[in-house]
């Protein structure tokens, strides 16, 4: 399976979703644990109410995906995810033909008095077709909206990027064997973008833009504390600390929240109630993936930080 190929995943709804204000996205967002500042909730309000694609842009981490799968949660709906990677085509975000299928109906009628005109209407029907991410979306609307998650449209290529901006100005396709296929209903559609490359202003236009950045640390000790309920205040308001200095040093890859939960896992199955330098010193691979960023934040001394996040609850803040 490509990264395109991406399966849909029903997600079993865990509280009712009511998006009659921006105040109650956001208080339905946050029952299904995920903590959205004032702003993120009246653009998915506004995104939901106008009818139009959400495009969320950010450094990798801070959460644009996973809002897309809690709201296929909240609205009871599949979530079907494009992954974009560099070469992307519209055959495999589209659809393709299952061609050993096709060929082997050809095997199989020959010798046969079949009528030549049939056996290709019937090798160029649905039963051969391979739905895609983006044709998948447009058929499963007549049950109930999809949510369609365009995952790091930036590591597409422009031409995919030009492709995708009609699809999304009618949620339509044709099929040049079948004829065109409308969606019933437009898809909830999420774009996440991490900015390694500008994305063409005429995308954006027919979006609704919000850039999500790093959270403040009140913000980053909430998200802590709900998604590791087990994780004590203190070790959490330390953890949250440290990351708001790690994330002002130049490094290749910033750790983003992800990186924060998985260090909280970690520092709570080795059983730490608190920060300490050779504790950070054996779990740095949970929020650095690279040499040369451990090497800069032991060269920036991991004992100052430490200390910083024992001591100094306004850091990062």
């Amino acid at each position: 399976m490509t990264p395109s190929q991406s399966g849909g995943v029903k997600r079993r709804k865990t509280r009712e979703f009511d998006f009659s204000s921006a105040e109650a996205v956001q208080e339905s967002i946050r029952q299904n644990d995920y903590i959205a500042d004032k702003t993120l909730a009246t653009t998915l309000f506004l995104a939901m109410k106008l009818e139009k694609p959400l495009f969320l842009e950010g450094e990798a981490g801070v959460g644009k995906t996973e809002l897309a799968k809690v709201l296929a949660t909240l609205l009871d709906t599949e979530l079907i995810r494009l992954q974009c990677y560099e070469g992307l085509d519209s055959n495999s975000a589209l659809y393709e033909w299952n061609y050993a299928k096709q060929l082997l109906h050809i095997k199989m009628e020959e010798g046969s008095e079949g009528d030549a005109k049939q056996i290709e209407k019937d090798i160029f029907s649905e039963e051969y077709l391979i739905e895609r991410p983006l044709l998948r979306a447009l058929v499963r609307s007549k049950e109930k909206p999809a949510v369609l998650l365009i995952d790091e449209i930036d590591r597409s290529d422009e031409e995919f990027e030009a492709f995708l901006l009609e699809i999304l100005s009618d949620f339509q396709i044709t099929i040049p064997e079948m004829g065109t296929i409308k969606a019933a209903r437009n898809p909830v559609v999420v774009l996440t973008s991490n900015r390694t490359r500008e994305i063409h202003d005429a995308l954006k236009r027919r979006c609704l833009y919000l850039w999500v950045d790093y959270p403040a640390f009140e913000k980053e000790v909430e998200i802590v504390t709900t998604k590791v309920p087990d994780a004590p205040i203190k070790l959490a308001e330390q953890i949250c600390r440290f990351m708001c200095q790690a994330r002002t040093m130049d490094f290749y890859k910033r750790p983003g929240v992800a990186e924060t939960l998985d260090w909280a896992q970690a520092l709570l199955a080795l059983h730490k109630d608190e920060l300490d330098a050779n504790s950070v010193r054996e779990t740095l691979g949970c929020i650095l993936k690279y040499q040369d960023d451990i090497k800069r934040i032991e060269e920036n001394g991991i004992e100052s930080m430490v200390a910083t996040a024992h001591l100094s609850p306004e850091v990062g803040v």
